[in-house]
Formats: C-alpha cells, structure tokens, sequence
C-alpha cells in the first residue's frame, strides 16, 4: 500500500461485517475502533474510539436489509469521520440499496438512486466503490468518483472448475430476462458458452411471467445469471420452465443475495435449483449451513481495490486482470 500503515485505516458499519473482517484480514490490517449503538427511540449514535486525523478511511457498509437503517448508518459514520478531520473518506457499499428506483417509470415517482447519491455527497464522501449496480446509469449520478465492480470474474471462476470436468459443449448461459442479456452474454464469453434468454413480462413487482426462451437449452446444464436474487419467485420460477422445457440441470447465480421473505425456502426446496451461487456482499448468516447455497468471497477484489486505490494505480485494471 502506498502509504504508511498509520496512515489508512478501515471501519465497518453493521450491516456486513464479517466481510470487513474479511477485506481487512488480506490487507493485513485491523479494522478502526468504533462504536455503534442505538438510543431507545432508534436513532443512531456513532463514535469514532481512534483518531483520524488526516488518514485516508474507508468505510465498508452495504445498505442491505434493514436497508434505510443501514443507510442512515452510513452517512451519520461518514459525517463523524469528516468532523474528525479525516482526509479522504471512501465508502466501500458493495451492495447498493434503492439502486432498483433509478428512474421514472410513471408519473410523480422519485428517482431514488438519484437521492441517494446526493446524501452520499452531502455526507462528506470522498469516493465510492460498489459491485454491479443494478442500474450503470447510476456512476453518473455521481460528482465523486465511484469505482464500478463486477463479481463475474469470481462467478466465471466457480464455473470454471465444474465444466472444466465436464465439458463446455454441455453447458448454456441463461439471461433470466431481456435487460440482462448483457451480462449473461459477458459471463457466456469469459466460460466459452452459448447463450440462451427468457422472455418474460412483469405485471406486478416481484412477480413475473414468462413468455418464450430464446435459444437452445434442452439438454443442457443452464447457469442464470442476475445481478440480484430478491424474492427469489421470479428466477425459481425460470429454473422450473428450464427443467420443465427439457434442460438438464440448472443453476442459478447472481452478485447479490437479497433473499428477502420466502426466497431462501423457495430456492431450498426447489427440484429445479440444482444449486444457488451468491457472493458475500450482503451477509445472510441463515445460509451458512444450507447445502443449496454456495458463498463467494469478495473481500480479495475489495482489498485489492482498496490497495489501488491507495497507491494511486489503475483500478479498472483488476477487471482486465481477472478476464
């Protein structure tokens, strides 16, 4: 790292941190003294236990579920260590709450990607780093640098090792809709892999239909990819059409496990869901055990970054270095 130990510190919210402790360890630092606790009526009371004066700090905290707690959370830790005089302040928010609302689709709605942004800057952040927004467009909301990840590398990784004993020719990529085509097509060329796309119509939040799949598919191993599994119906509900339409056996993936409600029963008790790969950018203790479930670490992309970051080197270079 570029600077001297002293010099950079790391603290963590709560919503995630065992993967602050995760991201700390591969940089072989400690995580900043902290503390965090709630008055009775809910509101959030931070102190910073170490001096930050002038220290380059990051701040790891997804805004998961409870996701208005944790953001609040985020911005009062912010504003704390910029009254403390830190000198650069960059929020590591691997997973990125209301990223879903980044424009009007109907009158008279909010654009709240939008203002979150805005509370982000207007804390006192210096920079921001995340992993696959739901929306690109939000880096543009943006008037403070942001530093835009992929998990695909370490998705494509895991895959990597289970066709390489099988065979390439077994296996397709499946965009669960027509918006993700781009993604499952980036996954599908890093793998050498056809592509397969499910056309589906969404009348209602959460819920889904679907209409046709584009592509070959039958006989094949699928691996949906998504950037977020929420409730888990919609792509549950792909994976079941997939088996039903003749496919093998099928996978699903995706960078971010909301998992909210039913979705972990859901996929639990799915014959269809051979297997469900998340990465750790938003902590569910609750699938720690659960065979179905297979957890990918980003803590060695985010220490990684994090070292860019701090010794003024390309950080877009550690995706080029993973393709």
């Amino acid at each position: 790292m570029r600077s001297a130990e002293n010099e950079v510190k790391i603290f963590s919210g709560t919503s995630n941190r065992k993967l602050a402790e995760d991201i700390a360890k591969e940089l072989e630092m400690e995580l900043g003294d902290i503390s965090i606790s709630q008055f009775a009526d809910g509101e959030i009371s931070v102190k910073i236990e170490e001096t930050v004066r002038g220290r380059d700090v990051f701040l790891i905290q997804p805004t998961s579920k409870p996701v208005n707690e944790n953001l609040m959370e985020a911005l009062i830790i912010i504003d704390a260590l910029k009254r403390a005089s830190a000198h650069k302040i960059n929020l590591v928010m691997p997973y990125y709450g209301y990223a879903r609302q980044d424009r009007k689709s109907r009158g008279r709605e909010p654009i709240t990607a939008k203002l979150v942004t805005d509370l982000i800057e207007r804390a006192g952040a210096d920079r921001v780093v995340s992993v696959d927004l739901h929306a690109g467009q939000i880096q543009g909301f943006f008037d403070i640098p942001l530093d835009h990840l992929t998990a695909r590398p370490i998705i494509a990784e895991y895959f990597e090792e289970i066709i390489g004993e099988e065979g390439k020719d077994e296996w397709t990529v499946v965009s669960p809709d027509l918006g993700g085509v781009t993604r499952a097509r980036a996954l599908a060329d890093v793998l050498g892999l056809q592509i397969a796309i499910i056309e589906k119509s969404r009348p209602r939040p959460n819920e889904s239909e679907i209409l046709n799949v584009i592509g070959e598919f039958k006989d094949q191993k699928c691996i949906i990819i998504d950037d977020i599994i929420d409730t888990a119906g919609t792509i549950v509900n792909a994976a079941e059409t997939l088996i039903q339409e003749g496919a093998k056996e099928v996978y699903i993936s995706a960078s971010h496990g909301v998992l909210s409600g039913p979705a972990i029963d859901r996929i639990t008790n799915s014959k269809a869901v051979a297997k469900c790969i998340v990465t750790d950018t938003i902590y569910q203790p609750k699938i720690l055990d659960n065979d179905k479930f297979e957890i990918l670490s980003m803590a060695p992309m985010l220490a990684e970054t994090i070292r860019r970051i701090t010794s003024y080197t390309s950080v877009s270079e550690i995706m080029k270095d993973k393709k």
